[in-house]
This record gives structure tokens, C-alpha cells and sequence, in this order.
């Protein structure tokens, strides 16, 4: 069994976000909670989705971004010129609730199970950027960026309620491992470019 640790653990409220010349409402900016958070089957305590269509609901409680990302994610800013600082993304960024180390896109199967002492999440499928990710980010092409990268994260669903703490460890239980998260986003961007 593969093994990881939770390094932080994010919610985010409801506020207006431009988009363009647009003002849209989204919870994608979280910032970080120190301690323990009680998860139930809809996601974080304190934790907002303005879209549930897209974010959200059993299958999609939680969001969980590998922080190996980050400082990847950092220099695709820099490089277009979206910030001349060399400030580190925070965890939460990118809308994460969960910033963890030691599981990559390509090494976690849907159907996997991230086991906690005390909470079980079950990975479901892999995050498909949209406009406020753009938005968020500060230029146009950061969806497409996380597609063909590839360092997307993936969403959870809750098998087990509890509390979860910053520092923990997990360990991944294996589903049928029949399609990696790598390969579902893959999969899904072939699509979109035929």
C-alpha cells in the first residue's frame, strides 16, 4: 500500500469573482485551517460551492491537489508575466480543500481509497478546469495548461465521516485500478479536442 501526509487542509466562502467583464460568484479562493476539520458526506465543515453543477455534492466533496504542484503552477504565472514577485502559491490557490504530498495524478485510480485515521475518501474522478480557474490564475490559457499537464487533482467523495488534521497521514487502498486519474483527464481532453 502507497502512503501519503495531508500538509493542509483548505475552505472557501462565496464572493464575487471577475471573470472578464463579467462578476461571477465563487468559493475557489480557500484558505487554510489549522487543526481539525469535521468532513461529513458533502465535503469540509465551513467549506462553499457556488456551482454545484460542477463542484460539489457526493461525488465531489472534496477537492485534493498534490502540493508537488504548486511551484509548477508558480512558474506558468511568471512566465506570462502575471506576477514579477516570487511570492510561492498558497495552498488553496487553485481551490483545493486538501493540499497533500506523496500521490500524483498518475500513480491514483479512480476508485482508490485515501484511508485516514478517522475520515475515508474515496477518489472519483479527475478536476476539469473552467474559467474562473483562468481567472484565478490571471491568464487565459491555465485551463488548457492544466489539461495537457496533467496536474489537475482529483475530486473525493466521502465513505466515512469524521475529523480530519493537518500533519496526518493516509494510506491509498486500492480500487480495481482499471483507470488512473491521469489517464481519465486524458481521456476527457481527447474528447473535447475532437
Amino acid at each position: 500500500m502507497h502512503s501519503g501526509q495531508l500538509l493542509s487542509i483548505q475552505t472557501g466562502t462565496i464572493r464575487p469573482l471577475r471573470v472578464g467583464e463579467r462578476k461571477l460568484m465563487s468559493a475557489i479562493g480557500k484558505t487554510p485551517v489549522p487543526g481539525a476539520v469535521a468532513v461529513g458526506p458533502l465535503g469540509l465543515a465551513g467549506d462553499e460551492q457556488s456551482d454545484l453543477s460542477v463542484h460539489g455534492g457526493l461525488r465531489k466533496a472534496v477537492y485534493a491537489l498534490p502540493s508537488e504542484h504548486l511551484s509548477w503552477w508558480q512558474q506558468q504565472r511568471q512566465a506570462r508575466g502575471v506576477t514579477l514577485f516570487e511570492e510561492t502559491l498558497a495552498p488553496g490557490y487553485l481551490g483545493e480543500n486538501l493540499s497533500l504530498q506523496g500521490v500524483l495524478e498518475q500513480e491514483v485510480f479512480i476508485g482508490d481509497v485515501l484511508r485516514f485515521e478517522d475520515v475515508t475518501l474515496r477518489v472519483t474522478q479527475p478536476r476539469e478546469p473552467c474559467g474562473k480557474f483562468n481567472a484565478v490564475m490571471g491568464y487565459a490559457q491555465a485551463a488548457k495548461d492544466m489539461v495537457q499537464s496533467g496536474r489537475c487533482g482529483f475530486y473525493l467523495a466521502v465513505d466515512r465521516a469524521g475529523s480530519l488534521r493537518v500533519g496526518e497521514s493516509f494510506e491509498i487502498v486500492p480500487g480495481p485500478r482499471v483507470t488512473s486519474i491521469a489517464q481519465a483527464l486524458g481521456h476527457k481532453a481527447w474528447k473535447h479536442l475532437r
